[in-house]
C-alpha cells in the first residue's frame, strides 16, 4: 500500500567533522555499506518501491551511489571482486530513486516538506538513514507498513530511553491501546531536562499521511527556529489521530560516534561475518555438483 520512502539527506552530519566535510554523514560506511544503503533496503523489504532522496549541497555521492559505475564495473568484470557488487545491483534494480535539493536547512520538517514533490497525495514512509533499525525476521518498516493496513493513519516508531537522554528527542505521551501500540495525544521536541512527558523517544522511522504537508506549511518554526515534525503531528494527533509504535529490533545511533562504532561492532558480527560464510558455503556446495 505504501510505495514511497523519504529520506530527509540533506544536513551537514557536524558531530561527524571533519569527515563529513567532503563525504555525506549518509555515505558512511557501516562495514562494507553506507548507511543509507541499509535504509533503502529495510524499505524495499516493507515493499516500497520509490525511494525520494531529499539532497543538499555536496552530497551527489548519494545519486551517485544508486547508479551505474561503468568505470568501475568494466575493470572488475570478470574478477572475484565483481561479486561485491551483487547487493548493490539488485537494490537499483528492485527501485527507483528521485531526488530533490533542500536549499536551507529549516529542519526536519521542512525537509519533509520539500520531499512533498516527490512521494505526492499519498501516504508515505520516512526514514532517517542515521538510525539503523535491525531485526533479523522483520524490518521496522515491514513492521509499521502492517500497523498502517489496519489504522490507516500516521504511526512513529518509538524507544524507551534513559530519562536523563530524552532532551535530545522528540516525546510522546499516550494511551497505550494494545501491546506496543500507544495512541498520541502529546508530543514535545526535544524538553528541558527533567520536563519530558514520558521516555518514550522518536526515532527516525515515521509513515505519514499526506494531509501532514497542509499541517506542515501551517506550522511555525519552534524549537532552534527549526520547522519541527514533532509539532505538526501533534496537531495531527489533536484533529485526527497518530500512533506511536514500540518496534521490535535494536535501534543504532549512528549520528554519534559510540553508536556509529556499536553498529558496526553489530553488522560485523551479525550480519556481515554470517553473509559471507552463507556465501562461501554456498561456492563449496556449487564446486562440489560441478564436479559430481
Amino acid at each position: 500500500m505504501i510505495k514511497h520512502c523519504l529520506f530527509p539527506a540533506a544536513g551537514y552530519g557536524t558531530r561527524f567533522l571533519p569527515a563529513t566535510k567532503s563525504m555525506p554523514k549518509e555515505m558512511m560506511p557501516v562495514v562494507n555499506k553506507p548507511l543509507i544503503e541499509y535504509g533503502v533496503e529495510e524499505a524495499i523489504e516493507a515493499g516500497m518501491s520509490s525511494m525520494c532522496i531529499v539532497t543538499g549541497r555536496g552530497k551527489h555521492s548519494l545519486m551517485d551511489h544508486f547508479d551505474k559505475n561503468y568505470e568501475l564495473e568494466h575493470q572488475i568484470q570478470g574478477t572475484n571482486k565483481e561479486e561485491l557488487l551483487d547487493n548493490i545491483r539488485h537494490t537499483i534494480d528492485s527501485a527507483d530513486f528521485t531526488y530533490i535539493r533542500q536549499r536551507e536547512m529549516k529542519g526536519l520538517g521542512h525537509a519533509i516538506l520539500t520531499g512533498r514533490e516527490l512521494v505526492g497525495d499519498k501516504p508515505f514512509a520516512v526514514v532517517l538513514a542515521d538510525d539503523l533499525c535491525v531485526h533479523e525476521q522483520e524490518g521496522v518498516l515491514s513492521q509499521m507498513a502492517a500497523l498502517y493496513k489496519q489504522f490507516r493513519c500516521s504511526i512513529v516508531a518509538v524507544q524507551e530511553v534513559p530519562e536523563d537522554e530524552t532532551h535530545k528527542y522528540g516525546v510522546i505521551k499516550g494511551e497505550m491501546i494494545k501491546d506496543n501500540i500507544i495512541r498520541v495525544d502529546d508530543m514535545i521536541e526535544k524538553p528541558e531536562q527533567g520536563t519530558a512527558p514520558s521516555n518514550l523517544a522518536i526515532i527516525g522511522r515515521y509513515i505519514l499521511t499526506p494531509d501532514i504537508f497542509e499541517l506542515i506549511e501551517a506550522t511555525e518554526p519552534g524549537k532552534g527556529g527549526e520547522i519541527q515534525i514533532t509539532d505538526a503531528l501533534l496537531k495531527q494527533a489533536k484533529s485526527g489521530c497518530v500512533l506511536a509504535y514500540k518496534f521490535k529490533g535494536k535501534r543504532f545511533d549512528c549520528g554519534s560516534v559510540e553508536g556509529y562504532i556499536e553498529a558496526t561492532n553489530y553488522c560485523y558480527e551479525n550480519v556481515y561475518a554470517k553473509d559471507k560464510q552463507a556465501n562461501e558455503l554456498g561456492k563449496q556446495s556449487t564446486h562440489k555438483e560441478s564436479i559430481a
